[in-house]
């Protein structure tokens, strides 16, 4: 997820920055390059796995998405790495995420790929599956890294079919913002924020007394797609089953989550027909109290002298906690004609910039592990630590290959209901039967 220090994500750059608007297009499309066997195994650890590299001069490709706020961190990360690094040196290709999944699977393909790569949890299944990327396990067993060092979830995300493909560096979920001048002028304490089901519809009960539409329901996937999954799984539900053949997301617990959120409306607490980012945008602009949106909204709040705000996780309208969020982890791209001092330096890189997560939570992120999550540099980014304990209890997208294809079916189901084009359970139940069949189609289609 790239963080923006200027302005609001829009509904275009963030499809492309999730990977789920190109990169099913861009591996399916990858047949005109040499095609690499399935199932390959990993390359030989010649060295230390990571922990250090004693070998050759070597110069490492290093590609990535961060083109928005935290270009600017990864930049001198990388830039602080190659000052201390003795015979490695790293240069770092910044894509907008949709170039960059146009641009990897036939790079690799071709034998022009780059060493060292970051993805998304939900990019690594299909990644794996086309082996654009290979596995990683020799860095997370010669580090000594396991599940408890992690939340389960993002430490799960980077497995696929048994095999390690990803080492997390972050969590970036999404977060409750609200805006203090708006609370107060309802009359509420801009210091004690709703946190469960009566307190958030007091609070907007209150404010449309005051004449304020206090939580703008956004009809997109960019945040209503994420906002109600949050709310599905804090109603006991999930998108698909646990064999990932069939969607669930047409669920009693998911159609009551998707109900509260048009309730919303028709309570008047929300507008209708809610522009892309328009909830953010009025936020900003103190038409809107309350904003579920990413951690990585956080720096661009910073930057504006014209409000004052707070953060926290976002607030439990069900019987239990859930939040969206998503990852970036390190992969491996596989070579053509391995080189396997570059291989072990680039297992060495990856450590070391696993290293440095506290510095890279300035860019809006939550460190991927436990110990550097509660260390006393992230505990002074004050907004970033509020939103620690999601980390107990995020969910990501599913480790399946083409999963964006699937949730795309749920993203247009919200937005059906929320633009009261069909009833909840109408919406999800046609959307989730669309799903399942995408599902079964995709497990012919990668050999799952």
């Amino acid at each position: 997820m790239t963080t923006t220090s200027s302005s609001a994500l829009t509904r275009r750059s963030f499809m492309a920055l999730t990977g789920l608007a190109g990169s099913g297009l861009a591996l399916s499309a990858c047949g005109g390059g040499k095609k690499m066997g399935a199932g390959q195994a990993a390359a030989p650890d010649t060295g230390s796995g990571g922990a250090d590299y004693t070998g050759p001069a070597v110069e490492l490709a290093f590609w990535n998405g961060f083109t928005g706020g935290d270009g600017d961190v990864i930049k001198k990360i990388v830039s602080d790495f190659n000052a201390q690094a003795k015979n490695v040196k790293v240069t770092m290709n910044i894509y907008q995420w949709a170039d960059l999944f146009q641009k990897l699977p036939a790079a690799v393909t071709t034998g022009k790929g780059p060493d060292v790569g970051a993805l998304h949890i939900d990019d690594i299944p299909t990644n794996a599956a086309r082996n654009i990327i290979t596995p990683i396990d020799q860095v997370a067993t010669a580090l000594k890294l396991q599940e408890s060092d992690f939340s389960p979830a993002v430490w799960q995300g980077g497995v696929y079919k048994g095999q390690r493909y990803g080492i997390p560096l972050d969590i970036h979920p999404l977060a409750f913002y609200w805006n203090k001048d708006v609370v107060s002028k309802a009359g509420l304490d801009p210091e004690k924020p709703p946190a469960n089901k009566d307190d958030y519809e007091a609070a907007l009960e209150q404010m449309k007394g005051k004449g304020i539409q206090g939580f703008w329901v956004s009809p997109f996937q960019f945040t209503g797609g994420f906002t109600f999954q949050s709310l599905m799984w804090q109603y006991g539900a999930d998108s698909f089953d646990a064999d990932l053949t069939k969607a669930t997301f047409d669920s009693d617990g998911a159609v009551q989550a998707l109900q509260w959120l048009v309730d919303m409306i028709n309570k008047g607490y929300s507008p209708k027909n809610v522009g892309q980012d328009a909830d953010y945008i009025s936020f900003k602009n103190s038409k809107n109290a309350f904003n579920w949106n990413g951690i990585w909204q956080i720096n661009d709040l910073k930057a504006q002298d014209k409000i004052e705000w707070g953060v926290g996780p976002v607030p439990q309208i069900g019987s239990q906690k859930g939040v969206w969020g998503n990852s970036h982890q390190f992969v491996q791209l596989r070579q053509l004609k391995p080189d396997q001092n570059k291989l072990d330096a680039s297992r060495y890189f990856i450590n070391w910039v696993s290293q440095q997560s506290a510095q890279w939570a300035t860019s809006g992120k939550i460190p991927a592990k436990k110990s550097i999550a509660e260390s006393a540099e992230f505990k002074a980014l004050t907004e970033e630590y509020s939103l620690a304990p999601e980390a107990e209890y995020v969910h990501f997208p599913p480790a399946v290959p083409g999963i964006g294809d699937a949730l795309a079916e749920l993203y247009t189901a919200v937005n059906s209901a929320v633009l009261l084009k069909a009833t909840p359970q109408q919406a999800l139940s046609a959307g989730a039967q669309k799903a399942t069949q995408i599902l079964q189609s995709n497990q012919k289609k990668y050999g799952a």
